[in-house]
């Protein structure tokens, strides 16, 4: 095999974006995006979710953070909710029979703040005119002839009573206790001298009078009764007279509201009730010391307010709602409080707070899965929101106080709203599992890809989210070979030339920044030129720790050869993530084989620095040694498997062809090139498969060369599924193109042994062996000899020829 074949073609290092294709001079030219790019799946779900008004058919948009979820679903309710009608008003007003229970009024939008003036006016015409009607001449004749009539039938009643008295010898004499029937001074006095039967008379005839004089004092006080109803009567037919002319309207206007009109009849009564409350203020209360004149106390009329909990006057559509704090309180509303002298804590219905539930009533409500989840009574109160469809304010901190104070049970609002949840995918699997009403509450879900298929469309769409980002926010447009750039470094993000990033959060911050090194150079467009220096000022910002490590390899603390041949040692490659920043890190890979039944010994697994996937590719190894040269005889050996100078974890698959690779020099004897840096996994039958990072560890490699000198040898061999992800730095291609670096990509061991070694893998022929000086002949003869070797000492050690009976360990 030609080591030629293998090498990829220019072409495919990179894509590079046809200009061509963009059919203008700069994006102020074409207009803005409407809709989403790409996430077709997940815009079908929006609409279907958005569609179903059944309860339970909420939305969870789940995705990686910077997909535009929340974009996507603002700008698509946006134009949703203006179609729609603007949902009613809610009200709280006072609950004449239940005070602590403050009623719910739902009305059309706007009508709220109306009925609230309407109640303003009201009370103030009553306080206007109830005085009035009170203090009128004709009120004041008809209550004194109430009360005349009152007086003149007690004074004929007692003036009857007493004339009997007098001319039976008893008179009405007041005592502290009040009134009592005794007999007249002369009877008193001839009491004594009279005898029984006279005495007895007398005293029947006061028990008989005392008995006429207890039915006059019960007739007194029927008249009382009675002249207080009729008293009463006359205040409420003055105060109806009053009130109902100017109440009556409000009726008529809210006739089709019947809570309403059931409200202003209470307020009504309790108007003609409290008649008392209405008159002229400012009078003196009476004192029990004569010298202190206390005002009179102010009555409050806050009961007949209204309280507008949610105004949608102005509201044009259905309300969108995007609670970023979403609190108990801020969801569902609080009930405030007020600090009287004393400490004493009151509350009233006007107090009562409205939440984003509120707001959102009849609109639709967007909050953030995992801000919900940490807020304590959040979540669970959602549920039960949904479930019951109503708002209820609750004081959910009421069980934790020591004690208890004044509170009030709002009557709950019907709750008519859809509610989207944004969140990732973690979140959303670990509710679906571990709640058991979630699936009932939350039933769609619409998946936002981190890529998506580069298509012609998807380019011109690119183009318009590049034009609506530099509208909005100002910033200078980009010519076509700055939105070239762009599509070129989103290909690069998802490490695919046939695909783009959809992770909006890093494109945007790209398009901030490019335009801002463009302002910096006074260019009226931004073109490729700032788009690479925006990223080049990133990796910069960034990149600290990638160099200490360069410094660390030119100095040799890292030993990292780049030139010669070595036996049973390689150039690994890995990807190190701190974060915010990635880079590519070669690591010398080392084999050492010896005669022994031990099997491969991963060190970084012995000394538990390997994670189970690394475990995994090692002891994949023995699968593809036991199929591969063990036809025909047991494995006797032992191997060590060791990344020098590697002092971190070690995880993941990658290096398992790299670690075959170094086994089988070890076991040939045949050197490999340090030139190459091998990555990419391996199965058992010795296929090479894909792996992650293929750029960051081909321009980590490259960096090390470059540093040491380039020398035209030296290069980075990469699994052959891999090349479709290649978009490799411009340096690097260039680097390529001139002959000063390689890239070769195999899809076999056997392939890629011939590169490293220069010597052909050999096929297995019919008779079971390998070609003579092929890489696969000597380690199949190697093996051979181990198994032979330990064959002999096997006899050896059974016939007590062999006096050493250690075994051999491996030592640091």
């Amino acid at each position: 095999m030609s080591i030629d074949n293998c090498k990829v073609p220019l072409e495919k290092l990179r894509w590079v974006c046809d200009e061509d294709q963009l059919d203008f001079a700069t994006t102020a030219e074409i207009p803005e995006l409407e809709g989403a790019i790409g996430q077709e799946r997940a815009l079908k779900s929006i609409d279907f979710g958005l569609g179903m008004q059944m309860n339970g058919f909420n939305l969870y948009l789940a995705g990686e953070t910077g997909t535009g979820r929340s974009s996507t679903i603002k700008n698509l309710l946006k134009k949703r909710a203006r179609t729609e009608p603007a949902p009613y008003d809610w009200c709280y007003v006072y609950n004449f029979k239940s005070p602590d229970k403050p009623l719910s009024l739902a009305l059309p939008a706007g009508k709220g703040s109306e009925l609230a003036g309407d109640m303003k006016e009201l009370l103030e015409a009553v306080r206007s005119v109830i005085p009035k009607a009170l203090d009128s001449k004709e009120y004041e004749t008809n209550k004194t002839t109430l009360m005349e009539g009152y007086q003149e039938a007690n004074a004929s009643l007692f003036t009857k009573l007493e004339k009997e008295a007098e001319e039976k010898g008893f008179a009405l004499q007041r005592t502290f206790s009040g009134l009592v029937m005794v007999p007249q001074k002369e009877v008193r006095e001839e009491y004594d001298a009279l005898n029984d039967e006279e005495k007895h008379k007398i005293d029947e005839t006061g028990k008989e009078l005392t008995e006429k004089f207890n039915d006059v004092l019960r007739v007194v006080r029927e008249n009382e009764k009675a002249t207080k109803e009729m008293l009463a009567q006359l205040d409420r037919s003055r105060g109806l007279a009053a009130v109902g002319p100017h109440i009556d309207p409000l009726k008529e206007k809210y006739a089709d509201f019947p809570k309403v009109i059931g409200y202003l009849e209470e307020v009504q009564e309790d108007i003609l009730l409290n008649l008392e409350d209405f008159k002229e203020q400012g009078q003196l209360q009476p004192s029990p010391l004569p010298w202190l004149k206390l005002p009179r106390q102010e009555p409050s009329f806050e009961r007949y307010a209204v309280n507008v909990l949610v105004d949608n006057k102005d509201t044009e559509g259905a309300p969108v709602v995007f609670e970023a704090n979403p609190t108990y309180n801020n969801l569902f509303g609080r009930i405030e409080h007020v600090m009287q002298m004393g400490g004493v804590a009151t509350t009233n219905f006007t107090l009562v707070k409205p939440g984003a539930l509120h707001r959102a009533n009849g609109g639709y409500l967007i909050v953030d899965a995992r801000e919900v989840l940490i807020n304590p009574f959040s979540w669970d109160s959602l549920k039960r929101c949904i479930k019951n469809s109503e708002i209820k304010i609750e004081d959910v901190l009421e069980q934790y106080r020591f004690m208890a104070i004044a509170s009030l049970k709002p009557e709950p609002v019907p709750l008519q709203a859809k509610i989207i949840m944004i969140g990732a995918q973690w979140i959303y699997y670990l509710l679906f599992y571990m709640e058991p009403d979630y699936r009932k509450l939350f039933k769609v879900k619409a998946d936002f890809d981190s890529h998506i298929a580069r298509t012609s469309e998807i380019i011109k769409d690119y183009a318009l989210f590049v034009a609506n980002h530099c509208k909005d926010e100002k910033l200078l447009p980009f010519d076509r070979s700055g939105v070239a750039a762009l599509l070129e470094h989103s290909a690069r993000l998802v490490e695919d030339q046939h695909k783009l990033s959809c992770q909006f959060m890093e494109i945007s911050d790209l398009i901030r920044e490019a335009s801002y090194w463009a302002g910096k150079e006074n260019s009226p467009i931004v073109t490729r030129e700032f788009v690479k220096r925006a990223i080049e000022e990133e990796v910069y910002r960034n990149n600290r720790i990638e160099e200490r490590i360069q410094e660390m390899i030119d100095e040799g603390t890292i030993m990292v050869d780049t030139a010669g041949d070595e036996v049973g040692q390689i150039n690994g490659l890995s990807v190190i993530s701190l974060g915010d920043y990635m880079f590519g890190r070669p690591s010398r890979l080392t084999v050492r084989v010896y005669m022994g039944r031990g099997g491969m010994v991963n060190i970084e697994r012995e000394v538990k620095l390997s994670g189970p996937l690394h475990d995994k590719g090692v002891l994949i190894l023995t699968g593809y040694l036991g199929g591969k040269y063990a036809h025909d005889k047991p494995l006797s050996f032992s191997a060590s498997i060791c990344f020098e100078q590697s002092y971190e974890g070690v995880e993941g698959d990658s290096a398992s062809s790299t670690e075959l690779y170094a086994l089988l020099s070890a076991l040939s004897g045949v050197p490999l090139k340090q030139g190459i840096a091998v990555t990419g996994s391996v199965n058992q039958l010795g296929r090479v498969q894909p792996i992650g990072g293929v750029n960051y560890k081909i321009e980590g490699f490259y960096a090390v060369c470059k540093a040491r000198g380039l020398t035209g040898e030296q290069g980075v061999m990469i699994p052959e599924t891999n090349v479709r992800h290649l978009m490799l730095k411009d340096e690097v291609v260039e680097a390529v193109r001139a002959g000063r670096f390689h890239i070769w990509s195999v899809s076999t061991i056997d392939q890629g042994i011939e590169i490293l070694t220069g010597v052909p893998a050999g096929e297995r022929g019919a008779d079971g062996s390998y070609p003579e000086g092929t890489i696969n002949y000597l380690v199949d003869k190697r093996l051979r000899e181990f198994g032979e070797s330990m064959k002999k000492f096997s006899r050896a050690e059974q016939s007590g020829g062999w006096s050493n009976r250690g075994t051999f360990r491996q030592s640091s």
